[in-house]
């Protein structure tokens, strides 16, 4: 193995060779193609992979821990953490009122964990759960909750080490006092409770053995109703569907016994709905029966069901459907489709609750829930992420008196908080107050719009310190996503705050494949079409480049998830535009991707690679497959966790060890192996700040050189 020579910033040091990382002749005959795949050992749970880990997260440790200045780094992380901030669940603010009571998380400074509360009319919050007290190393997070329409009781569902699975409780909201109930095998399932408060339904996989916990395909989903204080195995049966094993479900309560049924194939916005009738036992009745739009219910009254939807509307409106006379033809229109993509709404009193995205930023609007014209909009900074508190479906959210929303504001250089709207008075309140560990008006947001290679306009978020002159030297974080309908709204990072404050500059591309601009901004980016958003995010990085902000030896990128697949791909496609590179958590292998835990689900969006069509587009771009030995890569510092059981972390091992093995130039490929960590969800705050310290060390050393 060669030895490689790096020059930091400070002095020279000789990096040793990386662990060796044995290759076999395996290969896959696909569709008529030989496809070499010599790190297929590293899928295994087997004594080899374990050692194989270890010697290559000391490896990683051995350089990171070397770099200058990692330890003044992780001090002001820990500082910009500090900071008192709500808990946002995929952009939607968790906070519920129900039963006369509110519940909401709040994370104060030194807590790893966010903490839930509950609190009666102007009373103080009160503590419900704090996961902080157990685990010492706060690594067990609540995952999900949902209290009781009569507020007595709180179904929650907690997780340990960032696993998506969960186990759901329920907690006696007066006393605290958790009841013998236990709810096992569910993940990526709401906590949905019946109108009478005496039990929820909830959606869950058949179990798996433990030695297959974190890989095996989750397949087979059903949904079950569980009564208060009986053992789960007593669980009623609601629905299933044995001939659709990919399916997923969501079960909804309704009044009169009613059941509404959300089915889910893949991850695309788009639903068939059932329901299930007391009156007609053993049979279901459909509204919707093919997955052709967005279909998200949002509140009822009665047999009225509200839906958001992308039916004749690719920017989404809001339509109500009487399941006594469903045709078609007798839906009606509430929230006309608008220029603004509709991210999120949700019926309360008499009111529909909006959330637009305009150009990418939050606007909240307020229409009537009879139909008719828009009431109002809240006024709101400019460049800010916002959504009305919502997390469950209830009567409740429909309650007739409600004069009070409540609602999340965000921003880069903003946490998030939590606020309630007068709807009469147009009066905001903040539920809580913050000290800040940092003075915002140091900082500035821009946003700017520049043309990807076929001529779209694809706008991109600039962050700096405020009076910052464009120089093209300054350190470049550019990060982006690009897929499966999420939106890259202005969010509070402490890590990006501190690269900020550092002198770097933070630009996050709103890439094609994301929902910015609705049905079709997507659509431009799946699929067969999923070469735009690479070229959209190298666009943003020319463009960075051609206006003097940066230049390639310090621009630097980042995403995880499928943001880590973006990344692998245009490092392969442009290994000389940029100065690092740090996919996270990405989907790397695009040809067996499926074949593990709800991988299958991604094929909405990537395709199958089963299918002839789709694996020719697949192997064009895969970032495992497109590595190109004696390549001079950049500096790539490769990230994952043990316990991530969403993208499995052979991913990234395979990856690692490809590019490893490919690397021509001095330049390290690291593999950052978190333990008792996940895809992301429920990290503590002492691993963000170490993570954080790693990734920012990195970078100012890459791009010094």
């Amino acid at each position: 193995m060669r030895r490689r020579v790096l020059l930091p910033l400070i002095s020279m040091t000789i990096l040793a060779a990386p662990p060796a990382t044995r290759r076999t002749d395996h290969s896959d005959s696909l569709h008529g193609t030989n496809v070499p795949d010599p790190y297929r050992w590293l899928e295994t749970d087997s004594g080899e992979v374990k050692a194989w880990v270890k010697e290559q997260a000391a490896y990683a440790r051995g350089y990171l821990d070397k770099l200058p200045g990692r330890a003044a780094i992780a001090t002001r992380v820990q500082e910009l953490s500090q900071v008192t901030r709500a808990k946002s669940n995929y952009g939607v603010g968790s906070v519920v009122r129900t039963g006369g009571l509110l519940f909401f998380e709040r994370q104060d400074p030194g807590q790893n964990q966010p903490v839930l509360y509950v609190q009666s009319g102007t009373a103080a919050p009160r503590v419900l759960i704090d996961p902080n007290t157990q685990s010492a190393t706060g690594i067990s997070a609540i995952a999900s909750w949902s209290p009781s329409p009569d507020g007595k009781w709180l179904a929650y569902g907690t997780s340990v080490a960032g696993s998506d699975w969960q186990l759901i409780r329920v907690r006696e909201v007066a006393t605290g006092r958790d009841l013998t109930d236990k709810v096992e095998w569910t993940k990526f399932a709401g906590i949905n409770w019946t109108p009478d408060s005496r039990g929820f339904e909830y959606s869950r996989f058949p179990a798996v053995p433990m030695s297959e916990l974190l890989t095996a395909p989750n397949d087979f989903q059903k949904v079950y109703l569980h009564r208060l204080e009986t053992a789960q195995s007593a669980d009623t049966l609601v629905y299933e569907r044995p001939d659709q094993k990919e399916w997923r479900f969501q079960a909804l309560p309704m009044q009169q016994g009613h059941t509404l049924i959300q089915i889910f194939w893949g991850t695309r916005r788009q639903h068939r709905i059932s329901w299930l009738d007391p009156a007609h036992p053993g049979k279901t009745f459909d509204l919707v029966t093919e997955f052709e739009a967005e279909f998200e219910p949002i509140g009822h009254r009665g047999s009225v069901v509200y839906f958001q939807t992308s039916y004749k509307a690719p920017k989404g409106r809001v339509i109500a459907v009487d399941l006594r006379s469903p045709a078609r033809e007798k839906w009606r229109e509430i929230v006309p489709e608008s220029k603004d993509a509709l991210e999120r709404a949700i019926v309360l009193g008499d009111r529909v609750l909006c959330q637009y995205m305009r150009d990418v930023k939050s606007v909240l609007a307020i229409w009537p829930a009879g139909g008719g014209k828009l009431d109002h909009e809240v006024a709101m900074s400019d460049i800010a992420s916002a959504g009305w508190g919502r997390d469950t479906f209830m009567p409740s959210s429909v309650d007739p008196d409600a004069a009070r929303g409540y609602f999340f504001t965000m921003g880069f250089a903003r946490p998030l908080a939590l606020s309630s709207y007068d709807f009469g008075a147009r009066k905001i309140e903040p539920l809580f107050d913050t000290k800040l560990p940092f003075d915002p008006a140091k900082f500035e947001t821009k946003q700017v719009f520049y043309s990807s290679k076929d001529g779209t306009r694809v706008p991109m978020f600039l962050v700096m310190k405020k009076g910052l002159v464009p120089d093209g030297k300054t350190p470049t974080l550019l990060y982006g996503y690009g897929g499966f309908n999420v939106p890259l709204l202005p969010t509070y990072n402490p890590r990006n705050l501190a690269w900020v404050e550092g002198g770097g500059i933070y630009a996050v591309a709103s890439l094609r494949g994301g929902n910015e601009y609705g049905v079709e901004w997507h659509r431009a980016g799946a699929l067969d079409k999923k070469q735009n958003v690479f070229d959209d995010f190298i666009a943003a990085a020319e463009w960075l480049i051609a206006n003097r902000y940066t230049n390639s030896k310090r621009l630097a990128i980042n995403g995880g998830s499928n943001g880590g697949l973006l990344v692998g791909a245009c490092l392969n496609q442009r290994p000389d535009l940029f100065g690092a590179a740090i996919p996270a958590v990405g989907v790397m292998d695009m040809l067996r991707f499926h074949k593990f835990t709800v991988g299958a689900a991604w094929t909405s969006d990537y395709g199958s690679p089963d299918n002839p069509k789709d694996f020719a587009v697949l192997m064009k771009y895969s970032p495992l497959h497109n590595i190109k030995r004696g390549t001079k890569y950049p500096p790539v510092l490769v990230m994952t966790a043990d316990h991530d059981d969403r993208v499995v972390p052979l991913h990234s091992f395979k990856y690692g060890a490809a590019m490893q093995y490919a690397q021509e130039g001095p330049a390290p490929i690291l593999l950052r192996i978190e333990t008792d960590a996940g895809h992301g969800g429920g990290k503590p705050v002492s691993k963000s700040v170490e993570e954080a310290a790693d990734v920012i060390a990195f970078l100012r050393d890459s791009l010094s050189k």
